[in-house]
């Protein structure tokens, strides 16, 4: 179901167990399931499409915008924002309400989840607004992780990109997991208030001079070439 671009993985578990996915005709009480060849699959009735073909985009998301498909208080929705051209996509991971910069789509929810996975190895990078002190000691004592109120995160890597007299200094910092506010909890932790965070870079793909709310697919080839392990 994710893989023909009707939903996430996650819906897919839960429309099977609100009883709308049928199998041959026999509704589905369990995700745990296998489907060959000559089965065939209904959702609502309506039989599933197969498979599409694996696609991937970069967008520049805006701040103000949060991650999901609906918004319970009625906040601006990522996917509400994209052209109506895109094809039904989920997200990459998120990026919270005030977080900008890049964001990855896919139509495939199993390879979202493939480069969602830290044993992926893919660095995510953000360009850091900080108000207070900056202390580049303390920076570099990330690489060592660092435990906030319970959470234990790993390495990170940050350097201080100016090194100002003012109030607000901006810090690269390049971590491997990206846990719900795994930044803004880290410089809280150094005494330092996030006031504007950016991403620049998931681990190959880079944002660079895409314009905010713009919207760029990856080419199949290019994409094979990236994760050929995915493809194979």
């Amino acid at each position: 179901m994710a893989r023909s671009g009707l939903c996430s993985r996650r819906d897919a578990e839960r429309w099977i167990g609100d009883g709308r996915v049928a199998v041959n005709g026999v509704t589905l009480n369990t995700p745990a399931c296998l489907i060959g060849p000559g089965d065939r699959v209904t959702v609502d009735g309506r039989p599933l499409n197969g498979p599409d073909n694996t696609r991937l985009w970069l967008y520049h998301k805006p701040a103000g915008l949060v991650t999901t498909h609906k918004d319970e208080h009625g906040r601006g929705t990522v996917f509400e924002a994209l052209p109506k051209s895109l094809p039904r996509v989920i997200s990459v991971g998120r990026l919270d309400l005030n977080t900008e910069g890049l964001l990855l789509l896919t139509n495939d929810g199993a390879l979202a989840r493939h480069l969602e996975l830290p044993s992926t190895g893919w660095i995510r990078r953000y360009r850091v607004r900080v108000l207070g002190q900056v202390d580049p000691a303390k920076l570099d004592t990330l690489k060592n992780g660092v435990t906030v109120e319970g959470i234990r995160y790993k390495p990170a890597e940050a350097r201080l990109e100016t090194d100002r007299k003012g109030a607000n200094n901006w810090i690269e910092i390049a971590l491997q997991e990206g846990k719900n506010r795994e930044v803004r909890r880290i410089m809280e932790s150094l005494d330092l208030r996030v006031n504007r965070l950016i991403r620049i870079s998931y681990g190959p793909f880079r944002i660079e001079n895409m314009p905010v709310g713009d919207v760029r697919e990856i080419q199949s080839a290019a994409l094979k070439k990236t994760i050929p392990e995915y493809f194979s």
